[in-house]
């Protein structure tokens, strides 16, 4: 069984279906195709809401400088088309 869920026709954009799958509710945006899953609904809801700001560029940031250094990358010398890629990459 599933649900769609929308406020009105002209919010289409912002249904979902939702439906029980082994035991865990699956969840799908419609619009974006972005679905997850969760133990309950609620669980289910947030995890989407987080997967589609995902997809939407809408949550996320690039490392600080700090942070690159921290593990061991120096922003300055990390310098990418300067050689080759490995054999595995091409």
């Amino acid at each position: 069984m599933s649900n769609s869920i929308r406020d009105s026709p002209e919010d289409r954009q912002k249904e979902i279906r939702m439906w029980r799958e082994d035991g865990v509710w699956v969840i799908t945006d419609v619009e974006t195709g972005v679905t997850t899953q969760g133990n309950t609904r609620q669980s289910a809801i947030e995890l989407l809401d987080q997967a589609v700001a995902l997809h939407n560029s809408e949550s996320g940031r690039g490392p600080t400088r700090k942070e690159l250094k921290s593990f061991g990358i120096t922003p300055e010398q990390n310098v990418t088309g300067e050689t080759e890629p490995p054999d595995a990459l091409e």
